[in-house]
């Protein structure tokens, strides 16, 4: 017996410029999953109660996916996973979940990255949460169908589960923290809008909470009581290249490159490494990673294990202040509600170097240029107060050195609050025009 609890349909409320497209019948897409996964023989379909029952019963590890159907980023993946004959000996090694939507998933055991289409946590029957894997890669590419980083996370998860729970000690902090409310459609921003459970007998994509939704759920929760959204939601899951290290794509957590002069080269970071913990956690992907810096402090420092040359080498990575506003999340669909925030619905872009010497700007000065102005509700109070598309931002509130679009709106979001003018100028055909910046 199948008890229904439903989760990600991400991805779909999109903007012009987002990079998410999606299938022409989304609909269509919902209901033909429902007929052909609900009775398949090793996905239990929006079941994760039954899951987890299972997983008790027979003590294998949980392996929930978390699927955007009509999204066609992390497509190329999504069929690997289901349809993929070299896959099918882990997969048999766990009881396995599908799901599709976010309506209704317990917060407190679902925090990943929600800006994703495709996610996966693996668990072991008592909750205790092993592991997390989701890739950009394939989010960024809906024909990339490698399953080479998620097959190392399997067969992590598969290694870990067998230490339990001895290492139990070593997974919490991989569990989630406190949340405001049990399920998204208890935020305010949701309660209105979203039953607990699709609408099959009615519009199903209507009644969808989609995965970005809850972060955007999160972020609006903090605006609406006038406090500033915490920095760990406006720069959520952040990658660890913001710390100077690029990870290999097929791998756990293999090092690549190393930027020179970076916190990872400080740390003695070296290409080649492959991190086998961070802060005490083992990792079984990247995603675990981005969940080790989501939850670390702003400034301070963490462990750091790798193996290098076959030993285990013990590092400690240092975080400089502000070390998250240097992410860039500019290509991240939750950043959408964040720039009717912080810009009444503009999205900019740096005018690079040598563009800025032809206009008379030097290089160390704000210079964005406004790529888009919304039009509509939130998302054209910027078009409401005078800003046009192609005005140039030079200062807004106290800032006028130079940032990217990312660190503008995590300043913002950080110092100011719903209701303040900010004071902004822009050049508009050369000329300095000063104007207001509303935040909501």
């Amino acid at each position: 017996m199948k008890a229904k609890l439903l989760l990600p349909s991400a991805l779909l409320a999109l903007c012009t410029f987002s990079h998410a497209a999606t299938v022409k019948d989304r609909e269509g897409a919902v209901r033909s999953e429902k007929a052909k996964m609900e009775n398949d023989a090793r996905w239990n379909w929006s079941d994760i109660d039954g899951g987890f029952r299972l997983a008790k019963t027979t003590g294998k590890p949980l392996l929930v996916v978390l699927r955007c159907v009509p999204c066609l980023s992390c497509a190329g993946i999504d069929a690997s996973v289901l349809q993929e004959p070299e896959l099918v000996p882990l997969l048999d090694q766990f009881v396995c979940v599908r799901v599709i939507n976010a309506n209704a998933i317990d917060l407190s055991l679902f925090q990943y990255d929600y800006d994703l289409s495709f996610s996966a946590i693996m668990f072991n029957g008592d909750g205790t949460i092993y592991g997390r894997y989701g890739s950009w890669l394939h989010q960024k590419d809906p024909l990339n169908k490698t399953t080479a980083s998620f097959k190392k996370a399997l067969e992590a998860t598969l290694t870990v589960h067998k230490g339990y729970p001895a290492n139990k000690s070593s997974l919490s902090g991989k569990q989630g923290g406190p949340t405001p409310y049990k399920t998204p459609v208890e935020f305010p921003s949701l309660s209105a809008k979203y039953p607990s459970k699709l609408d099959w007998d009615g519009k199903v994509m209507q009644s969808c909470v989609h995965c970005h939704m809850v972060g955007d759920a999160f972020r609006a929760y903090y605006r609406s009581q006038k406090k500033p959204v915490p920095v760990e939601w406006i720069y959520p899951q952040p990658s660890i290249e913001t710390l100077g290290v690029t990870l290999a794509t097929d791998d756990i957590a293999k090092v690549e490159a190393v930027t020179a002069d970076s916190p990872a080269a400080k740390a003695g970071v070296q290409a080649g490494d492959a991190f086998t913990s961070l802060n005490g956690q083992p990792l079984v992907s990247t995603a675990d990673v981005s969940w080790v810096l989501h939850r670390s402090p702003e400034s301070g420092s963490i462990a750091v294990k790798v193996l290098r040359g076959g030993k285990e080498t013990d590092l400690t990575l240092d975080l400089p202040a502000g070390w998250r506003l240097k992410s860039d999340i500019g290509k991240r669909v939750g950043t959408w509600p964040m720039r009717a925030m912080a810009f009444g619905g503009m999205k900019m872009d740096d005018i690079p170097d040598e563009e800025r010497a032809t206009l008379g700007l030097n290089k160390d000065q704000m210079a964005l240029r406004i790529a888009h102005v919304g039009q509509y509700g939130e998302h054209a109070k910027a078009k409401q107060a005078g800003f046009l598309k192609d005005d140039i931002l030079i200062e807004v509130g106290e800032l006028k050195q130079r940032m990217t679009e990312s660190a503008i709106i995590g300043h913002l979001l950080l110092h100011h609050l719903p209701g303040e003018q900010l004071p902004a100028a822009v050049l508009r055909g050369g000329k300095r025009l000063e104007l207001k910046l509303p935040q909501q």
